[in-house]
């Protein structure tokens, strides 16, 4: 489904056939291809699809298209009845963080931060693989730093654990003064992003530590920093500068975001985090009946 932003269907098709190869049935949400504007059709209907899959006994799974924008718009409306009673998968990325915060706070259900279902170009065999792990074996997720993401160079020291919170940082900052705000105390916060140049990054991060989201993290996982050009300072220069300042365990080089490489691992679940040995190692969340 589109809780978000509009997809075209032939962006979605290579998606459905490998769920299916999986043996999987796929039904499309009845407004997964409308459009008005940069939203995936109206706030109501997309509202609809989304009770509709939650409440539905035979939907195991609610795998979201893409990200965007146009989730925020309609979390307020969200009934967690259902998924209290009958715990469903919910699967998405970037914008869809507004969810995850959503249902983790009326639900407390453990959700997927994972790639959307739009594809553009054939995802990678890691990507695919993370994904599949994660959607069908009752086992702990690691995921290991990458010396090939930028962001391994802002890893510091240190073993820490704690409920995995987090994810797309945009919509982490936008979430403040609202219901939905991330419960840090304890946890290993997550954090990446896409087109956000290093002055918008320091003030997002700036925006958190003010807001007194930062003051009681265990640790730091971070992602993927996409396209956020910038050289005086870079990105990393700012992560480095906000972060290490928290005097707790951050690990970077997660191949977690918008690159070309997106492994899937659990919100709202135990993770482990130990810059160390560079890796994250996140429990397993909802489980598919059967």
């Amino acid at each position: 489904m589109s809780p978000s932003g509009p997809v075209r269907p032939e962006h979605v098709t290579p998606g459905i056939d490998l769920l299916r190869s999986w043996g999987l049935t796929v039904t499309l949400g009845a407004h997964a291809y409308d459009r008005e504007g940069y939203l995936a059709g109206s706030d109501a209907d997309r509202l609809a699809d989304l009770h509709a899959a939650l409440r539905d006994p035979a939907v195991r799974a609610v795998l979201c298209t893409r990200g965007g924008y146009g989730v925020q718009r309609i979390v307020d409306g969200l009934d967690p009845s259902s998924v209290r009673d009958d715990p469903t998968i919910v699967l998405g990325f970037s914008d869809i963080t507004a969810l995850h915060l959503a249902l983790w706070r009326t639900a407390r259900l453990a959700t997927l931060h994972g790639p959307a279902f739009a594809l553009r170009i054939a995802p990678d065999p890691a990507t695919v693989a993370s994904l599949r792990a994660a959607l069908f074996e009752p086992a702990p997720v690691v995921v290991r730093a990458s010396d090939d993401e930028p962001t391994r160079a802002v890893t510091t020291s240190g073993r820490v654990a704690g409920r995995l919170t987090g994810g797309n940082l945009a919509m982490l900052t936008a979430s403040l003064g609202t219901p939905d705000a991330p419960d840090t105390d304890g946890a290993v916060l997550l954090v990446e992003d896409i087109a956000e140049q290093p002055y918008k990054v320091d003030r997002m991060l700036t925006h958190l530590h003010r807001a007194g989201a930062l003051a009681k993290v265990a640790g730091v996982a971070v992602g993927q920093f996409t396209d956020c050009d910038g050289t005086d300072p870079t990105v990393l220069d700012v992560l480095a500068e906000r972060l290490h300042d928290l005097g707790v365990p951050v690990l970077g080089g997660l191949p977690v975001g918008h690159g070309d490489v997106r492994h899937t691992v659990p919100l709202g679940t135990r993770a482990v985090l130990d810059a160390d040995a560079g890796t994250l190692t996140v429990d397993p969340g909802v489980r598919p009946a059967g």
